[in-house]
């Protein structure tokens, strides 16, 4: 059992998605983060899919009623446990009745805390997320509230390996694991760096300045951006011509220009189609570093082409399956 001794901004039950439900209207949601929630649960001996709490800037107070073999990934927002800061990125063994404050953001902006075992919330639609506007999924449809109680599902084989080895050295609150995964070695770029795009299926629509201007420019990350979407702000986009469009499915990382001409990244939370053009796709293997941007941040789009970002994709699976594979050795 976990109790939520303090809510903290935006705080959720997430996992891998609500999909094969769009064509009728049901959004896919999910992690944001997709990379860290993965990984975070490859570390606690988790199934992938299996779901985590997404932390959103100012993070929750939890405490642990048993003892709870952990894992902390995504950004870093100075993450303690009983007033002694922790690792990220790494197996943790927490001893029952321990508290796990989160202070400053000190990189990034969203957390994932893995359980082993997972959360036992209800399955709907096929997914345990949380649909915030609908209010399905994760713990009744909503962000965790102050008092709320997760009950942690039952360990399965590897985690109790994990557990097991950590536990020799369980002398005090918490034992980490002394090695840590390196989450650089899933990107071929570096944070900061430009955001690599496929242009859209409407980008030949756009006025040249336009085009030059959207690889060319800045964007600053607006305060009205959340899980759907986030509004950008920079020189406006134009089209050469105005065009009647049908709406049409878009995709995480779709960006679309509304008639202001100020581009939208479409997100976890996105809806099922639009109806704007498309200039661009953000490419799979850089919508971890996006979801970690927050309002204020300025970034910037360079293209690719899709080979190379499909290639890139294949790339970071093969990472992940290494990761996967070493952890099952290692604990073997």
């Amino acid at each position: 059992m976990i109790i939520v001794k303090k809510a903290g901004l935006l705080t959720s039950i997430q996992d891998l998605g609500r999909r094969g439900f769009q064509k009728y209207g049901v959004i896919v949601s999910g992690a944001m983060d997709r990379l860290a929630h993965r990984v975070a649960n490859l570390l606690v001996g988790n199934e992938e899919d299996l779901p985590t709490i997404e932390i959103t800037l100012l993070g929750p107070t939890i405490e642990f009623q048993q003892d709870s073999l952990i894992a902390i990934c995504g950004g870093d927002l100075s993450a303690t446990i009983n007033g002694k800061p922790i690792g990220l990125w790494r197996p943790i063994l927490v001893k029952a009745n321990s508290e796990l404050k989160f202070g400053a953001c000190k990189t990034g902006c969203r957390v994932y805390l893995a359980v082993a075992g997972g959360f036992t919330v209800p399955t709907v639609m096929n997914s345990k997320s949380t649909y915030l506007r609908a209010g399905i999924g994760g713990y009744e449809g909503r962000p965790l509230r102050t008092g709320d109680q997760l009950s942690v599902g039952k360990t399965g084989e590897l985690s109790n390996r994990i557990m097991n080895q950590l536990s020799r050295f369980f002398t005090k609150d918490i034992v980490e694991e002394k090695w840590q995964v390196n989450p650089m070695r899933f990107f071929e770029m570096k944070r900061g760096q430009a955001i690599r795009v496929i242009k859209g299926r409407h980008f030949h629509l756009f006025s040249k300045e336009s085009q030059d201007t959207f690889f060319q420019n800045d964007y600053t990350i607006s305060n009205q951006s959340d899980r759907m979407g986030y509004r950008l702000k920079g020189k406006e986009l134009i089209l050469s011509e105005k065009e009647e469009m049908i709406s049409e499915a878009v995709n995480f990382g779709t960006i679309q220009v509304p008639a202001d001409g100020n581009p939208i990244i479409l997100l976890a939370d996105r809806q099922t189609t639009g109806g704007y053009p498309k200039i661009g796709q953000v490419a799979s293997v850089d919508l971890s570093i996006l979801a970690q941007a927050k309002p204020g941040d300025r970034i910037r789009f360079t293209e690719i082409s899709f080979e190379n970002a499909q290639f890139l994709y294949l790339k970071r699976e093969r990472k992940i399956h290494e990761l996967k594979l070493g952890i099952y050795l290692k604990y073997s």
